[in-house]
């Protein structure tokens, strides 16, 4: 049975994959679908493969949708109003810790080599901000060392994609590839979608599969660890405090509204 649903959510993990500092991973925490995303990732090549799929394609539809036609609003919108913007992805960010604790059943489950790794994942997530910085115009006359560094860009951002709190458009911003690949999905450059499109399959599918490994195994410390990265992603998100009053008042009412999109998808989708 298609599970056409995903097609919205893929819209919303589209949308928060095209923002530096905004993990895929985390909005897929948000909305309740994170291990059955890696389970369907990994089931593809398994006997139960149509189920993986009718999870998976519209899924990734939504994803696709929404890169190709939110990439310019996104830009927009962080060009006008980037502190509002991330204020409201910031209160997300937040909203999703509650959902997080409880699955993991910190109180019951947690010891203290748990705080540790917990500990160690924001920081390692937060000390990216360090390497935070502004990239150079896109790309041009594209030759095969390029197209090669494209692919892993690809590789790299998809990897960090489906670990909450690891954003890959971040990474990519960190390797100088954001703006040539996010100029490439704006005006439809078929030779940049494919090669990062393929580096992205590539790192998703070898990803899931290392993430898979250890949800089973070592299931509190994964989530421990993931906990950890989605606290330290609020040090890389956070725009700093608001220089006006005006876009004080703007920052705290997209914040709620962060939260309270967090809380209505809790919701919505955990019934």
């Amino acid at each position: 049975m298609w599970e056409w649903k995903n097609i919205y959510r893929g819209l919303m993990m589209g949308a928060s994959d095209v923002i530096p500092g905004v993990s895929g991973g985390t909005i897929a925490v948000v909305l309740g679908i994170y291990d059955r995303l890696i389970e369907a990732v990994n089931g593809i090549f398994s006997k139960d493969w149509k189920k993986h799929l009718s999870f998976m394609i519209p899924l990734v539809l939504g994803i696709g949708l929404s890169i190709l036609l939110l990439s310019n609003v996104i830009d927009w919108l962080f060009e006008h109003y980037p502190g509002p913007t991330k204020f409201f992805f910031l209160g997300l960010i937040v909203g999703v810790l509650p959902y997080l604790t409880h699955k993991a059943d910190m109180k019951h489950n947690f010891v203290t080599r748990h705080y540790v790794l917990l500990l160690i994942g924001a920081v390692l997530v937060a000390s990216m901000v360090i390497f935070q910085t502004s990239e150079s115009e896109a790309m041009q006359n594209l030759n095969m060392p390029d197209y090669i560094s494209l692919f892993f860009g690809g590789f790299v951002a998809s990897s960090a994609m489906v670990l909450p709190g690891i954003s890959g458009s971040f990474m990519l911003l960190i390797m100088g590839m954001y703006t040539t690949i996010i100029d490439g999905i704006s005006n439809f450059k078929f030779d940049i979608i494919m090669i990062v499109g393929l580096g992205i399959l590539c790192g998703i599918v070898v990803m899931s599969k290392v993430v898979k490994f250890f949800l089973d195994r070592y299931t509190s410390g994964t989530y421990a660890v993931i906990i950890g990265l989605v606290i330290g992603s609020v040090v890389v998100v956070f725009p700093g405090l608001p220089s006006t009053p005006g876009l004080l008042a703007a920052s705290v009412a997209t914040c709620l509204g962060g939260l309270g999109t967090a809380w209505l998808l809790g919701r919505f989708e955990y019934k």
